[in-house]
């Protein structure tokens, strides 16, 4: 899947309102994606120092109806003006992503993040924990779903008409076939491009990108079957976790992930309570 394209601008698109949420006229406190936006910068950084005449780095539009003095203040304190690009986009929001190529969305507007998903763009929802743990500030570390998020929801459909047996059958008869791609399957190529940059440069164990895969596959035919069509798409994540029906949080809290993306409510619930920033997909297992 990975092809040797021109080189431009990784764009980000981020609601104001998870990046920075405004108190009051004249202060705001840091929202759920202020520190992946700090990872992106550092990772730009290292990108930058080894390939200095590259434009392949990521960008930041933020998306605002009415930038406030306060929000374009506390860019600068933050000393992120150089990565982010404040926009008021008002109308034809899918217009305005697609125009600039976006590689993900992400709003704390489940309305428009279906919206822009319908409109094959890869976005998220993104509630607020009510406590975010720390996170690395120098490598940027990436989480996500299976099935509805890096596939396509076909095996999820298996499952709720046929149960757990039916889904293994069906797994196990399918083992071989590829699955399709997932809503976010395009923003983690976007990642896996850019970490193989720095790994031929050297940064291997030190790269500033670190993905993962955490499903609800277990390690038999459907895990198998999942890291099989990532190898076709050649996409490697740097770790799998295949946790049949253990929980999601325990194996977050250790990740620390910047976002953790998942279709399914309970798993965004259990990431939100130790403390990781999950971001929902929303999915309709029927379509």
């Amino acid at each position: 899947m990975l092809q040797s394209e021109p080189e431009m601008a990784v764009n980000i698109a981020v609601a104001s309102s998870v990046l920075l949420k405004e108190e009051s006229s004249s202060s705001e406190r840091l929202g759920p994606a202020f520190p992946f936006v700090k990872a992106l910068k550092a990772v730009n950084a290292k990108l930058k120092e080894n390939y200095p005449e590259s434009e392949e780095l990521f960008k930041v539009m933020l998306l605002d109806e009415k930038p406030s003095d306060s929000l374009k203040n506390a860019i600068r304190t933050h000393e992120l003006e150089e990565l982010i690009t404040v926009l008021n986009v008002r109308e034809d929001l899918v217009g305005e992503l697609r125009r600039m190529n976006t590689a993900l969305y992400l709003s704390d507007s489940e309305v428009l993040v279906k919206k822009v998903l319908d409109q094959g763009i890869a976005a998220a929802f993104m509630p607020t924990p009510k406590e975010i743990k720390e996170v690395s500030e120098d490598q940027l570390r990436v989480a996500f779903d299976g099935d509805s998020v890096l596939f396509s929801n076909e095996s999820e459909r298996v499952f709720q008409d046929a149960g757990l047996t039916g889904y293994l059958q069906h797994e196990r008869n399918n083992v071989e076939k590829l699955m399709n791609p997932g809503p976010l399957c395009s923003f983690l190529e976007v990642l896996e491009k850019l970490k193989k940059k720095l790994h031929d440069k050297g940064l291997l164990k030190n790269c500033p990108i670190r993905t993962f895969l955490v499903t609800a596959r277990g390690a038999g035919c459907d895990g198998y079957r999942a890291l099989n069509s990532l190898h076709s798409w050649d996409l490697e994540v740097d770790e799998a976790f295949f946790l049949g029906s253990r929980p999601k949080g325990p194996i977050l809290d250790i990740i620390r992930p910047h976002l953790f993306f998942d279709d399914q409510p309970r798993h965004i619930q259990a990431a939100l309570e130790v403390g990781a920033v999950a971001c929902h997909v929303p999915n309709d297992p029927k379509c």
